[in-house]
């Protein structure tokens, strides 16, 4: 049974996650010369739910921060399912745009979990035990 994580910790695990899938959005649309902001919510909502079916499916308020556990399921849910919604409303699902998405959006959504577990490790050595001293 995971530990009790506080609820601050999932509600800004959450945020993150929705803040770098618009950012993938956003700089998607920047990147072919779109109007970033006219038709961003057009190009995000099929990942934003993705992302939420994805924070269902893998529990992530349990281990929200858990690169591994949580991050990958739903880096894959928001791929997969936000291509079969973008398909499914008339958007484009090109095999480079796939790729593309697939390695951007892993990047992000594990990649800031792993920094964060890192982090975590890090500031549980003791200090004692990373500073060097000369004997």
């Amino acid at each position: 049974m995971p530990p009790c994580v506080n609820p601050r910790t999932i509600a800004v695990a959450a945020l993150v996650d929705g803040v770098a899938v618009i950012a993938f959005a956003a700089t998607g649309r920047a990147s072919h010369g779109e109007a970033v902001l006219a038709g961003l919510a057009i190009t995000a909502w099929p990942f934003l739910v993705a992302l939420a079916v994805g924070w269902l499916v893998a529990l992530a308020w349990r281990r929200p921060l858990a690169p591994i556990r949580t991050g990958i399921p739903i880096w894959v849910i928001t791929v997969a399912l936000g291509m079969l919604l973008r398909a499914a409303s008339g958007q484009g699902t090109a095999l480079a745009f796939v790729i593309v998405a697939a390695l951007t959006l892993g990047l992000l959504l594990i990649g800031w979990r792993a920094l964060a577990t890192l982090a975590t490790l890090v500031t549980l050595v003791p200090r004692r035990a990373r500073t060097r001293h000369p004997e």
